[in-house]
């Protein structure tokens, strides 16, 4: 196993985009996955998650959603960056749909298994994907942010499992039990795992848990969720 990590240079709405393919080199024809970062955009902490999924045996895509170039450097610039790429969820839905289209069209991607997993607005960008009707096996929110679109959802098809923390405070118990509402509507086959003692940016091991539990990495819900992720890619692809 040789993994490598090449730019993906791709146009599309509000392009171009500055996204990276991480591979192995000696596998043949594997599952894709997107990835979508947190909310300071693509960086090498999710190049390095990518490898991780390599590893187990997928090719992966870190999506670049803020365009080439652009990048959080701290939470002052990174939410002006998040504001703008969220502003118009219609837009960001195109952009979403236009990463799978690029994802599908890499070497050694086998387009009929493909999925998705999200940190924090990579979470909102794995549900709003599958709101659009994505064709993908399922999607993986890691502390995300549930709120749905104005517009109404295609029809979803995707499965989903939701890791969350209970003590997020983006995502309160009604906005948890909204979403579950949403996807049981939809007759979306979904799960969710709700972590105690847990905030948001739980995987984010370069952030210090506060004294509330309500931000910040935790390591035991780190290491339990991944292993869900495993399991629930490991059924479906």
């Amino acid at each position: 196993m040789a993994i490598q990590h090449k730019p993906h240079i791709h146009s599309g709405h509000g392009g171009p985009y500055e996204s990276t393919f991480v591979y192995d080199d000696a596998a043949g024809s594997q599952p894709g996955l997107l990835l979508f970062p947190n909310f300071f955009g693509a960086k090498q902490w999710d190049i390095d998650k990518a490898a991780v999924l390599t590893q187990l045996g997928y090719k992966v895509l870190v999506v670049d959603y803020y365009g080439q170039g652009k990048r959080g450097t701290d939470m002052e610039s990174s939410a002006v960056l998040m504001q703008k790429f969220t502003a118009d969820r219609a837009a960001m839905r195109g952009q979403l749909l236009d990463a799978l289209s690029e994802l599908r069209k890499l070497p050694g991607v086998d387009a009929s298994r493909t999925g998705a997993i999200g940190f924090c607005l990579g979470g909102k960008c794995v549900l709003d994907l599958v709101r659009a009707g994505a064709d993908i096996k399922g999607g993986v929110v890691f502390h995300g942010v549930y709120d749905a679109p104005t517009f109404p959802n295609a029809k979803m098809t995707a499965k989903l499992l939701v890791c969350h923390g209970w003590n997020d405070p983006l995502c309160p118990p009604d906005a948890t039990v909204g979403l579950a509402k949403e996807l049981t509507d939809a007759g979306v086959d979904w799960q969710l795992i709700a972590y105690g003692h847990t905030g948001h940016a739980f995987t984010t091991d370069n952030m210090p848990l506060d004294a509330g539990k309500t931000f910040g990495f935790q390591p035991d819900t780190n290491r339990r969720s991944w292993q869900a992720m495993k399991d629930f890619f490991s059924e479906i692809l």
